[in-house]
């Protein structure tokens, strides 16, 4: 079982203090949902998770089984088990999904980290990539699995892309890397229906014993499609208050204005 840590996390952008003492434990087959409203800090908290550098950390600490990530660039971070799903995903002209994928399954397995024998280039370090013929049978396994059209492997990373299919293109990307630990930021957003439906089946599917997700989302729709172990309430900064899925549904009867009435001050102070 692998456990991510978080321990009094402290953080800011432009000397503004964003988190203000941030814990939180995510372990190997629990999904978490963090619900809050805008501008609490959720997804300041998914980009510091994920390395970020427009962040500064003063104080606290992000912890893999035991060991911090803090002084691990994003890649080390990918390498040791956290993928970032984010809210709005970039579109990269010009390098297709399959090169994406191929690249960064090639990374993160330890392929490009191999020298190369063939062809007289033995020695030449970076050079190599996951097997094309082993790539592609993957890639057509995953792609039939997590219901995601053939097509996609040929079309520009994200460009053109709806907001349902950039997630979904998300999810191929988790199965394929095989990360320990899935953040979500906001993956319902811009979803209709029928998607939401089919990227929520994609998590249901990843969401094994050996995975964690932190699952930041404003609403509870997403979580009547993938149940969550633990919610919790994210305020100015911080965790206030967690529970289980009851917590949600709370939140979707109430709002989010009762939040603020009943630590507004605390977060303050």
């Amino acid at each position: 079982m692998s456990v991510l840590e978080i321990r009094n996390l402290h953080a800011s952008v432009e000397d503004r203090a964003i988190l203000k003492g941030v814990n939180l434990t995510l372990r190997s087959g629990e999904v978490h949902a963090l619900m809050g409203p805008n501008g609490s800090g959720k997804s300041t908290l998914a980009y510091v998770i994920a390395g970020h550098p427009h962040y500064k950390i003063s104080e606290g600490d992000i912890l893999i089984d035991g060991e911090s990530v803090l002084e691990m660039e994003p890649d080390e971070r990918t390498k040791a088990g956290i993928f970032l799903a984010f809210q709005y995903p970039v579109a990269v002209p010009g390098v297709s999904v399959a090169n994406f994928l191929r690249t960064a399954v090639s990374n993160v397995r330890g392929y490009t980290a191999q020298p190369v024998e063939a062809e007289g280039r033995s020695g030449l370090i970076g050079s190599n990539l996951m097997p094309m013929r082993e790539f592609r049978r993957e890639l057509n396994d995953k792609m039939k699995e997590f219901n995601v059209d053939p097509s996609f492997a040929r079309r520009y990373l994200n460009d053109g892309f709806s907001g349902g299919e950039k997630k979904r293109t998300e999810v191929l990307q988790m199965a394929m890397l095989e990360p320990k630990f899935g953040i979500l930021d906001e993956s319902d957003s811009g979803l209709d229906i029928d998607a939401l439906r089919v990227v929520s089946d994609g998590i249901n599917k990843l969401a094994t014993p050996d995975r964690g997700f932190l699952l930041i989302t404003h609403y509870q729709r997403i979580l009547n499609y993938v149940r969550p172990n633990y919610v919790s309430i994210f305020y100015g900064g911080r965790v206030v208050m967690t529970g289980g899925p009851e917590v949600a549904h709370m939140l979707e009867e109430k709002g989010y204005g009762w939040v603020e009435r009943e630590f507004g001050e605390a977060v303050a102070a």
